[in-house]
């Protein structure tokens, strides 16, 4: 027998992210595309809680005890940051509660930690925009608080639009969603956010940076760029201004 193929030292030595995910995400598809060949990711989920997308929903999933406990069982595969990846549940009490989030992470074990919101925030001061149009599929009183959080950080919403779903957010098409954000955005817009880790965009980002001019930023892209960031490794993906700063 030929044993030539064991003088190979074997495929690219593996390196890891923790995902702390709510319990309905539906997009690991979707994440898996975000990251280079090298990087596994390892799933956590927060518990189901019998509510629609809504404040209360981004209050429960946004449970520190419940991220710490997360954030254990992904441990033993040694990941080398620990990323929660909810926008509503990381901006719904402001900046300072999500900094508290990444602390609690870190505090659990983790050797580094970020948050959608966070990464957003990020990105922001990065390219340097401080006004944006928004688009989330929650309701109208949770879309308020991210406009409250993006005032936090010295960002204005020049414009925004909502789908006001309480579920099943990964099941709007790419033609709906291009379409809401074609009319969210704002002359004076200097970026979009298309908020939310469950609704699907991977494919829309390049032909509409190229349509409007201007970046469009999504929930699962800004979290997998922070995490490579912390990686020292390039971004994979659509974002032709993402690429710019990684």
């Amino acid at each position: 027998m030929d044993l030539d193929f064991l003088a190979f030292e074997g495929p690219l030595a593996q390196r890891g992210i923790g995902v702390i995910a709510p319990f309905d995400l539906a997009l690991e598809r979707e994440l898996w595309r975000w990251v280079p060949m090298e990087v596994s990711l390892h799933l956590a989920r927060t518990p189901y809680e019998p509510v629609p997308v809504s404040m209360e929903m981004a209050q429960l999933v946004s449970d520190s005890r419940h991220l710490a406990t997360a954030t254990r069982d992904v441990l033993h595969v040694e990941p080398e940051v620990v990323a929660y990846l909810c926008t509503s549940g990381s901006f719904v009490n402001g900046i300072d509660y999500e900094r508290s989030l990444t602390k609690a992470i870190c505090e659990a074990g983790a050797p580094d930690a970020v948050t959608t919101s966070g990464a957003l925030v990020e990105v922001l001061h990065q390219l340097d925009l401080h006004r944006v149009s928004v688009l989330t599929p929650y309701d109208a009183d949770l879309t308020g608080k991210l406009h409250d959080f993006l005032a936090e950080v010295g960002v204005d919403t020049v414009s925004s639009d909502h789908l006001g779903l309480g579920g099943g957010i990964w099941k709007v098409s790419y033609r709906t969603i291009a379409e809401r954000i074609l009319a969210a955005d704002h002359r004076e817009a200097e970026a979009i956010f298309v908020s939310c880790t469950n609704l699907p965009t991977f494919d829309l980002i390049e032909p509409l940076e190229k349509a409007l001019g201007k970046p469009v930023l999504t929930a699962n892209q800004l979290t997998m760029w922070a995490c490579l960031r912390r990686m020292r490794l390039p971004i994979v993906g659509p974002g032709q201004w993402l690429r710019e700063v990684s």
